[in-house]
């Protein structure tokens, strides 16, 4: 499981990473929003957890950025605001839970036990976009109501989309979620499959489903 720790503070930024890496979590800290938001950029996360008083913005800016592009995991927000009002607004703004400052650390891990379980159970079965269906316990794919032959990995590719419908999703995360540590971004492996995934499901070129963007990625419009 990857989690992103996003926290200012020298000391505790290292106590989170320490901590979570010695039960068995990759982590990666971001000491600002700017870190954050290209450490998000560059892969996938299972969960975040999250401070509200960075350096260059508000933690609450970051996730309400994130939702709105998309991003459905868990965020567990840590901080020192601590109010009936702070606690709110940031489970409002779609936070899945909320810990203040101080805290220890087996509450945290707890509480991000809890969450990857809760998010692992609730994941839909069943994918849809503009007329595509995916069952994804039948492996199935239909389109307007007629099937479409996927290979393994048109199908995870197409998974990846419906996942994050609307959201530009760069090579990097695409490559890291379909081939994992293996593959070598700069070759046109992936453009490969996005043509055959376009020649499967796009009847009407006027009409595209995947936008290119160029220098990122694709995006699933």
């Amino acid at each position: 499981m990857k989690i992103l720790v996003v926290e200012d503070q020298k000391r505790l930024g290292q106590f989170l990473k320490k901590g979570l890496s010695e039960h068995s979590y990759t982590t990666t800290w971001a000491q600002n929003c700017a870190e954050a938001r290209d450490a998000l950029c560059e892969t996938h996360y299972d969960g975040i957890i999250l401070d509200l008083g960075l350096p260059d913005g508000d933690g609450l800016d970051l996730l309400r950025e994130w939702r709105q592009s998309g991003f459905n995991e868990p965020v567990l927000i840590l901080s020192a605001r601590d109010t009936v009002q702070d606690r709110i607004r940031g489970l409002d703004l779609g936070a899945d839970d909320y810990l203040p400052k101080p805290f220890s650390l087996e509450e945290l891990l707890a509480r991000v036990r809890s969450l990857l379980r809760r998010q692992a159970t609730t994941k839909e079965t069943v994918l849809e976009h503009r007329g595509i269906r995916v069952d994804l316990l039948a492996r199935t794919v239909t389109q307007n109501g007629t099937s479409v032959e996927m290979t393994t990995r048109e199908f995870a590719l197409l998974e990846v989309f419906l996942q994050n419908a609307g959201r530009v999703l760069p090579r990097t995360l695409i490559c890291e979620k379909i081939w994992e540590s293996h593959y070598d971004v700069d070759t046109n492996l992936l453009d490969v499959y996005m043509s055959k995934l376009r020649t499967k499901l796009e009847a009407d070129p006027a009409k595209p489903l995947f936008k290119t963007v160029r220098g990122v990625g694709y995006q699933l419009t």
